[in-house]
């Protein structure tokens, strides 16, 4: 596959940050995929008349960023994170044999519309920016756990407003790759406890009143621009969190 052109570069930037940036963009464009080894820094720096250690502080970073991650001895490949499991860091989410199970999505609501200057501020529109509006429950064996609401650049993600809702999935990051080319490259959590109001108690089967944890996410493409902004709502009785610390 033949790299696809990138953006203009703001020169205002460092020249290892431009390139980080134009590796990031050949990865969003899945010139290398999920797995793929991305050129080595010789081939890098001769490819981009570069300096080894400018490749070099490039890599530093599209690792930190949880783009891509070097193997001892083999190289450095193209990562991205797993977003199917994020969910249980927080609830207590089990299958019958007691594993953990991806939930069914059930989209009740997608429209395009005005987003609220919250939702603006987080996704970077401005006043006239159209967005696309996703309700939507997860399920698990026909109980439902969790309350989303979505927000996404109309732009970027017309075709979710009219592709069938089987095409679209349980997961909506794959179907976000899928239908529209956009990957997610990360996130950034904010977690708070609330309480269920009216409609959190009917599409959650919860009283009005019971405590909710809630999840504001932000996550981002691979040019780093905020593609998604989603608020998860679930009864804080299914609440747990958990972290691998190393």
């Amino acid at each position: 596959m033949t790299a696809t052109s990138a953006p203009q570069p703001d020169l205002r930037l460092p020249l290892y940050q431009r390139l980080r940036d134009e590796i990031a963009h050949q990865i969003a464009r899945n010139v290398w995929r999920s797995g793929d080894p991305i050129p080595t820094e010789a081939e890098l720096a001769a490819a981009h008349r570069v300096a080894i250690g400018t490749v070099r502080k490039a890599i530093d970073v599209l690792v930190a960023d949880g783009l891509v991650e070097r193997q001892q001895g083999r190289g450095t490949f193209v990562r991205r994170p797993r977003f199917d499991r994020s969910l249980f860091r927080f609830f207590r989410h089990l299958g019958p044999d007691g594993a953990p199970s991806v939930p069914e999505g059930r989209i009740l609501l997608r429209e395009a519309c005005a987003a609220p200057e919250t939702v603006r501020a987080a996704l970077g529109l401005d006043a006239r920016g159209e967005s696309i509006r996703l309700i939507r429950t997860r399920l698990l064996q026909g109980r439902p756990i969790l309350a989303e609401a979505i927000w996404l650049p109309a732009g970027r993600f017309a075709p979710i407003l009219k592709a069938p809702l089987a095409e679209i999935g349980d997961l909506l990051y794959p179907a976000y790759e899928r239908l529209c080319g956009e990957i997610v490259a990360r996130a950034e959590e904010t977690l708070t406890i609330g309480i269920a109001d009216a409609m959190d108690a009917g599409r959650l089967e919860i009283a009005e009143g019971d405590p909710v944890v809630v999840i504001e996410r932000l996550a981002f493409g691979f040019d780093a621009r905020p593609i998604e902004w989603r608020v998860t709502r679930g009864a804080a009785k299914d609440f747990r969190y958990h972290v691998d610390i190393r």
